[in-house]
């Protein structure tokens, strides 16, 4: 899994496993999240949209299962 860091107040670093469809954001105050069974071209809208938290609350919180690391 590789991470990327964006430019963002709400996330510091992303990460995309496409062999098993997992998303793991690492927030602005450290915190790590592993979301589970996230399409890949989710992954792609989060990189490239202009507000990477707004994107975050809208289409990835509440919508995939995730843990905290």
């Amino acid at each position: 899994m590789r991470w990327v860091r964006v430019e963002s107040s709400t996330l510091r670093g992303v990460a995309y496993d496409s062999d098993s469809s997992t998303l793991e954001l690492e927030f602005s105050d450290g915190d790590r999240y592993r979301y589970f069974e996230v399409p890949e071209a989710v992954y792609s809208e989060l990189l490239a949209a202009d507000s990477k938290g707004n994107f975050f609350h809208t289409h990835v919180k509440g919508t995939y299962r995730f843990t905290k690391l």
